[in-house]
Formats: structure tokens, sequence, C-alpha cells
């Protein structure tokens, strides 16, 4: 399905609390592997997606009666489509509110 490392999963979930608690995070202008803010959004768009087709593909599958699916995998698969859904859905809100508190300020 994925391949997310843990570690890498682990500093998202970090990063994510720090925010959700208004911490304030060291702004980093350069990202490491050089790739642009929107190349990152568009992957991770395209993971959510993928994980979402992935539950919903394993949904028929259970409903269709094949006997490799299991009940639990079913329910593990849609919830983290939901938890991902959730987690792009925030970002993009935040991301809204940053625009249009910029847009905002005063000149």
């Amino acid at each position: 399905m994925n391949n997310i490392s843990q570690a890498s999963l682990i500093s998202q979930m970090q990063s994510l609390e720090s925010i959700s608690q208004g911490k304030m995070q060291p702004v980093n202008p350069t990202l490491d592997d050089g790739k642009s803010f929107s190349s990152l959004m568009s992957k991770a768009i395209n993971q959510v997606n993928e994980t979402q087709m992935d539950a919903g593909n394993m949904k028929k599958a259970f409903e269709m009666g094949d006997d490799n699916v299991d009940l639990s995998e079913v329910m593990i698969a849609v919830q983290k489509s939901r938890i991902s859904f959730e987690a792009l859905t925030q970002v993009r809100n935040k991301l809204l509110n940053a625009y249009q508190d910029v847009m905002n300020m005063p000149v």
C-alpha cells in the first residue's frame, strides 16, 4: 500500500501535534531534497486518494465474498483512509486561514 516509514510518520505526527498546540516551529525555507511545496502537496493528495481507493477496493472485495480479505483488515483500511482524509482537510483549512490572514494584513 503505502511506503511511509515509521520514523517519517512519527515526525509528521509530532509536527502536527505541535501545530495543534500552537507551538512555534522554526521556519526552514529550503527543503532537504529540493522539492517544492506544491509537489509535496500533490504527493500528499495522491497518497490520500490511493488509501481511499485501496480501502474502497478492500470493502468491495469483502462484500463480494473474497476469502482473502478479512473484516478487520477492511475496517483498518477504512479508518486509515478516514484519518488521512481528515488530516489533509485540516492542512487545507490551516493553509486557507493563513492565506486569508495574509490577504487581510494592512499594507
